[in-house]
This record gives C-alpha cells, structure tokens and sequence, in this order.
C-alpha cells in the first residue's frame, strides 16, 4: 500500500493538513464486494508531528486548536510520498523536517507541498531550478529569497516530477487528485471525487483566479452546458454548438468558460473527452478506434495524437501500465 505522510508543525494550517488525508484516505480500488460501499483501500496515511501538542492555526493566523499526531517524524522516512502543508510555520522551517526532506529525495520519495509550504521546500533545496507554484500572497516572498526558484504564481499546481507544488489550499485538492490519477488512474480519481463531492478535474495550468458565480436563476453557471457537453462526447461538438446550448455567443461563452474554469470552451471539451478515454482505457477491454469514437476522436490516430500530447504516452502504453497496476494490487 502506497504510504503517504503528512507532516505537521507547530501552526500548520489545519485545511492543509485534512486535504490530502481527505484525498488520499478516500481513493480506494473500484473493486468491491457484492452490496459494499468501498473497495478496497489503496493509500495508508499517516500524520507525523514535529512535536505532541502543535497548535493548527486558521485563516489571518486564527489559533484553531492543538493537535497531537499519532506519528514522529521518524515515522515519515517510511513514506512513498511527503505533504508539506502551509501554515505560519513555513517561513523558518526546522532543520529536522529540511533534513527529512531531503534525505527522502535523495531516495526518490516523492515531496509535494500546499500552498505557501513551498517555501519549506525552497529552504531543503528540493526547487532549484524548477518551476514552482504557490500562494498568490507568497509568490514574491518565494522568488527573493530562493531566486533559483521558477516562480508561477498563475498555476494551480506544478508538477516537477517527484516534487509538486500548488497554489492556495484548496488547490491542494487539485494536485493530490492530480497524485491519485498519476498513481491509479482516472478512473479511480474519479470516483474518489464523487465521494469527496469534489468538481471535475482542474488541471494545473488552470488559472489561479477563476470566478464562481453566486447561485441563482441569473448566475451564468456554465455547469448545464458542461454536463451537457460530457453527456454528449460521442457527437461532434463545435464552438458554435455550444453557444448555442448555452444560449449565449461564442464569445460570451469563451469569457464565461475563462471566468469559471480558467481556460477556454475547446481546451476543456479537449480535457473532458481525454479524461473519458482514460477511463475507459483503464476500466475495459473496448478496442482503441471504438474508444476513439465513444469519445469524439473519430479515428484511433487523431485520438492517439491528442492523448500523446496530453498524457505523455500513447493510449496502448496507458492501458497497459494501468493493467498492470491493477493486477499488482489485486494480487
């Protein structure tokens, strides 16, 4: 079972220490016994804490409550991926937890950091000469103090590999749904999400500012028109289509999809029926060019050269890595 530690200082940001226990604590296999709820788990998580008794602090540094964690940070060298959460602490992170930062990357652990925890990374040195995400408030604190640091305060989540960062807290959701498909698929994440009653998928180089309308008959919510779209994959679906479901010009439609999703109509209806294929490349034995087609690729090479672009391999590699992974868990 992949193990997955938290690590929590004196004034760690309460949301940012619940987030990836959160995620992680609900992803479980899509296998499950006759009339059960859940499958089995796929992340053990644990929360190591600096020292018994920290206080978890809230927004405008608000003390909340203290928290003594069930596990050391010794505890945490056990890990196959480390969270570091934000919080008031992270401007002068202990030589204790830079240690086990970087002696766990030197082992290949991978080290992921929510909101302005990025700066603890910066400080163990896991960022030189990568890009990095945080919050917008402590984007310039980051790049003065490590100017070797590839700052990009516009992202939700950057993902360097074996070390990821990302924006405010609730990005931290982003990128560990972002960790869970990387690890088990779409499929798996997807359904974590539905648990968690989460949004679909954001991608990282989503904007940081994204507006979210007040409910209401006259709020200008794109979801009709997004539920519309994912229920109709298969079809040919154009700019001009859309619009016109969503009764507005295309070029409201493009400012309103910017506003509420921070990238435009086609980008997103891309991501949808990308996400569609992963799923269906993970979770059945359907050949690619029908795949294709379920989608709205039309053909297996069209399709083949988006899911390249985007995923970083070719559709047969994804299905068979994923194969893999499911019988390795199954075993």
């Amino acid at each position: 079972m992949h193990r997955v530690a938290v690590v929590v200082a004196d004034r760690s940001a309460a949301l940012d220490v619940a987030i990836p226990a959160q995620v992680f604590g609900t992803a479980r296999a899509l296998e499950k016994a006759p009339g059960e709820l859940w499958g089995d788990r796929l992340y053990d998580v644990i929360v190591c804490g600096e020292r018994p008794g920290a206080t978890m602090s809230g927004p405008g540094g608000l003390d909340l409550f203290t928290m003594t964690a069930p596990y050391t940070y010794e505890d945490a060298r056990t890990a196959d991926t480390i969270i570091v959460p934000g919080g008031d602490n992270v401007s002068c992170p202990s030589a204790e937890l830079v240690e086990l930062l970087r002696d766990a990357h030197a082992r290949g652990v991978r080290i992921a950091s929510i909101c302005g925890g990025a700066l603890v990374l910066a400080a163990a040195e896991l960022l030189d000469g990568k890009i990095a995400a945080t919050h917008w408030t402590t984007a310039d604190a980051l790049g003065e103090r490590f100017p070797e640091v590839q700052v990009d305060a516009s992202v939700l989540f950057a993902d360097c590999g074996n070390v990821l960062t990302s924006a405010g807290a609730a990005t931290g959701f982003d990128l560990c749904m972002h960790m869970v498909r990387k690890d088990f698929g779409a499929a798996v994440a997807a359904e974590a999400a539905r648990h968690i009653v989460l949004p679909p998928q954001r991608d990282g180089g989503q904007a940081q500012f994204i507006v979210h309308p007040e409910p209401g008959p006259d709020c200008g919510s794109l979801e009709p028109t997004m539920r519309w779209i994912r229920e109709n994959l298969a079809e040919p679906i154009t700019l001009a289509g859309m619009a016109a479901y969503a009764t507005v010009s295309p070029r409201t439609l493009n400012r309103k999809f910017r506003e509420q999703t921070g990238t435009t109509p086609l980008q997103w209806l891309l991501r949808q029926r990308i996400q569609h294929a992963q799923e269906l490349l993970e979770t059945t034995t359907i050949p690619i060019e029908e795949i294709a087609q379920h989608c709205g690729f039309g053909t297996a090479i069209n399709m083949r050269q988006h899911f390249t672009r985007q995923v970083r391999t070719s559709p047969i590699g994804y299905r068979r890595a994923f194969q893999s992974i499911g019988r390795s868990s199954s075993a």
